[in-house]
């Protein structure tokens, strides 16, 4: 997949203010510790993740994801949008599209299409495949693709599940782990048709593979609690078992990448990596010989974001300075399914 017509024109991104830490969790679980003989401090230990954030109770996907559309959209004209995508995991509801709702608080034309996009974390990737297609082909001048992300149900369920077990195992304490480092934040990136932003970030194209003989190793939704008997998300994650596929699909789709794009792995600048904890992180890095220094990790303070993780990465390394003017980035996401994506930018 090359685009030759495609720049991003605008990135923005929404984070709430309630930071939750590991420790917190842990205290809330500290029965089950008890009862397990497990000492606290081991979800820090073996995420990496120090903390996370959270939205306010209520707060629907829709209003993460338009806070950031709000940002991006500054200065850009709105009647030259000709889709928006909401591509979180995240949804107001089943029907109608979350994207509808968003459509509507940006005043977007009765011209621009929209629609929801759900691939787990990789769907903010696809998306943004979609709309650069879409622009390459000249069917629109304009995209915006937008996420919203809240982790605070699932980790809420999570906790009270487990928490209400008389009988809760080190086994489901181990396959509920992955749901409690799950963090919140919304992103909103506009694409564009270069001759209307001709200055800005060009997306040159992306690799996918898919590898869905492990679509087991992680499922989850709304369900209801055989332990509390009330009704809210929950997941199940095979952890282990997820890290080795999603990295031996990374490696395959990397070196596939580079063959694609006629490059050398020395060729590219930076990565921005999906981040979902440390030990994914540093396996990940590794099994691709990427220099960490290139790399920009966010996950210890934000936890993973799903969909949004990718996004919200890129740009606050632009924002810290990492990602510096004629620089060409790998945007490496992954997501349950499993599938992966990795797209080429260049800083102008």
């Amino acid at each position: 997949m090359r685009f030759h017509k495609v720049r991003m024109e605008a990135i923005a991104t929404h984070l709430p203010e309630r930071v939750v830490t590991s420790q917190q969790l842990e205290q809330r679980l500290a029965p089950v510790y008890e009862r397990l003989r497990l000492s606290e401090g081991r979800l820090e230990l073996m995420s990496g993740i120090r903390e996370r954030r959270f939205f306010a109770p209520g707060t629907r996907p829709s209003a993460i994801a338009t806070a950031a559309a709000e940002r991006a959209l500054v200065g850009i004209d709105r009647s030259s949008i000709g889709v928006v995508v909401h591509a979180s995991v995240c949804r107001d509801f089943l029907e109608p599209a979350t994207a509808s709702v968003v459509h509507a608080r940006l005043g977007l034309p009765a011209t621009a299409l929209g629609f929801d996009l759900s691939n787990a974390c990789l769907g903010f990737a696809n998306a943004l495949c979609i709309v650069a297609s879409l622009i390459e082909r000249g069917e629109i001048e304009r995209g915006l693709v937008v996420a919203g992300e809240d982790g605070g149900p699932l980790v809420e369920a999570t906790l009270a599940h487990l928490t209400s077990k008389p009988d809760t195992s080190r086994e489901e304490l181990k396959r509920a782990f992955a749901s409690l480092t799950i963090g919140a934040g919304g992103a909103a990136v506009v694409l564009a048709h270069e001759r209307l932003a001709p200055q800005a970030v060009r997306v040159c194209g992306a690799t996918q593979r898919a590898a869905t003989e492990h679509n087991h190793l992680c499922q989850g939704g709304t369900s209801t609690s055989h332990a509390t008997g009330l009704e809210g998300p929950l997941m199940e994650t095979d952890s282990e078992a997820l890290l080795h596929a999603g990295n031996a699909l990374a490696a395959r789709t990397w070196a596939d990448f580079l063959v694609e794009h006629s490059l050398r792995p020395e060729a590219i600048d930076r990565y921005v990596t999906h981040q979902v904890g440390v030990a994914h992180r540093r396996m990940l890095l590794s099994t691709l010989q990427l220099d960490p220094a290139r790399d920009y990790p966010t996950v210890e303070r934000l936890g993973n974001i799903g969909s949004c993780s990718l996004p919200i990465t890129y740009a606050e390394a632009c924002a810290a300075g990492h990602i510096q003017p004629h620089h060409r980035v790998a945007l490496l996401g992954i997501g349950s399914g499993l599938f992966c994506s990795i797209l080429l930018l260049e800083s102008p």
